[in-house]
């Protein structure tokens, strides 16, 4: 659950740059949550 929920998050992101709405950093902040969702995976599922 927490993969698909960064997915999506990436995806505003980059839609977010495409379409120039962001709205401020906001867009930003998502995609820093999901960069260290997927990398907190990695890290446990490698430890697991």
């Amino acid at each position: 659950m927490l993969e698909t929920l960064a997915i999506i998050l990436i995806i505003l992101w980059l839609l977010g740059l495409v379409s120039s709405y962001t709205l401020g950093g906001f867009i930003h902040i998502l995609l820093v949550v999901a960069i260290i969702v997927v990398v907190l995976r990695v890290i446990r599922g490698r430890s697991a």
